[in-house]
């Protein structure tokens, strides 16, 4: 597995970026949704990385500066063809390593409180982040579990 950085012109991450997002509105109230789309995503703040076994996108992920001492997760998702095969842990290995490498004391996330993202919070627990309060410009919402990792 491949993990590189993604400027987002590809087809294959663009389609996957809006898989995640069409998920999202379907297990998650309008209002709870905070994937980013492709465009939101090509910002100064966010780093994307994408996930490849050849030429097949497996997933990818993101890193937002919150601020130069706090980061957060943004955009994790695996393809539908390759759950459970460790590529969001690799993922999410990687954005955590460039987050020390960046000086970052904090990661955040927000992540869906429904049964759908059990898996998600489930790895996040694994790799010792902890529920916290809502972090940046989120709002409490019983939709939303908010999660954080000193560094």
């Amino acid at each position: 597995m491949d993990i590189k950085l993604d400027d987002l012109s590809g087809k294959e991450i663009e389609s996957l970026v809006e898989e995640h997002i069409q998920n999202m509105l379907q297990i998650s109230p309008p209002e709870s949704k905070h994937a980013l789309g492709v465009e939101a995503l090509r910002t100064p703040e966010i780093t994307v990385w994408s996930a490849w076994e050849e030429s097949e996108l497996l997933g990818c992920g993101a890193l937002k500066e919150l601020d130069p001492l706090h980061g957060e997760v943004k955009s994790m998702r695996t393809s539908s063809n390759h759950l459970r095969k460790g590529v969001a842990r690799k993922i999410l290995e990687n954005i955590m390593d460039e987050a020390k490498e960046r000086g970052y004391r904090r990661l955040s996330l927000e992540t869906g409180s429904a049964a759908p993202f059990e898996p998600a919070r489930t790895l996040y627990e694994r790799f010792g982040f902890v529920v916290c309060e809502p972090f940046a410009d989120y709002k409490e919402d019983p939709n939303s579990v908010f999660m954080a990792k000193e560094l």
